[in-house]
């Protein structure tokens, strides 16, 4: 039975990640780094603790994390203002189904609380979801579980009784460790074989996880 449906964000509510992937390779080579579309995929969902290691790891100790990130915000922040924010196709489809059955939504994002709040707002679906929950709000960040764990706590559903949409697999991983009934909706990647088997379901649009609810839920 799936009583709640915990969401991912960016590249899964709203079509941001294809912005992020490009401002990180931007702002990345500005800084005078050979970053690429993969050193950029690999950052999709995963938390600033566990980043700036990665890319330092990547690049050298010489890589100012903090630095790049920041001109990566600039860089976003001027897209967004040009070409404003997109949903993801489906998303008030699910919506109204969810709420329509008596499903509880949340949002589980690496996106801190001020912006999320305000992308979700944007798009005209921030009421719709019982929570929202953010990487600032739990000690570790995706790929860990905590944020998962905290929203099934906030909406007083236990994570077996849930559902996590993801598009990547740091988000994926952290819905998994975390118990939950774990889909992929891709967005820039498709999940490899190894993925796949762990994965509840793969959906093409978030309106195509429906069917896969009322089998569950035999609705």
């Amino acid at each position: 039975m799936i009583k709640a449906v915990i969401f991912d964000m960016d590249g899964v509510l709203i079509d941001t990640e294809k912005h992020l992937v490009r401002c990180w390779c931007q702002a990345a080579r500005e800084a005078g780094f050979p970053f690429t579309r993969e050193n950029g995929l690999e950052l999709r969902s995963l938390a600033a603790k566990y980043a700036g290691p990665l890319l330092q790891e990547r690049f050298g100790k010489e890589f100012d994390y903090e630095k790049v990130r920041n001109r990566r915000k600039e860089l976003m922040n001027q897209v967004l203002k040009e070409q404003g924010i997109e949903k993801k196709p489906g998303v008030d489809t699910l919506l109204d189904f969810l709420r329509a059955h008596g499903i509880k939504t949340a949002v589980a994002t690496a996106t801190d609380e001020e912006r999320a709040s305000r992308y979700l707002k944007e798009i005209g679906i921030y009421d719709k979801f019982d929570h929202i929950v953010c990487a600032t709000m739990v000690p570790n960040g995706k790929p860990k579980p905590d944020i998962y764990l905290y929203a099934c706590e906030k909406i007083k559903e236990k994570p077996c009784d849930c559902m996590g949409v993801e598009d990547s697999p740091n988000g994926i991983r952290a819905a998994l460790d975390a118990g939950l009934k774990t889909v992929m909706v891709p967005d820039l990647t498709e999940p490899d074989e190894t993925l796949k088997k762990e994965l509840f379901a793969v959906a093409k649009s978030l309106d195509g996880l429906i069917p896969v609810i009322e089998q569950e839920n035999k609705c």
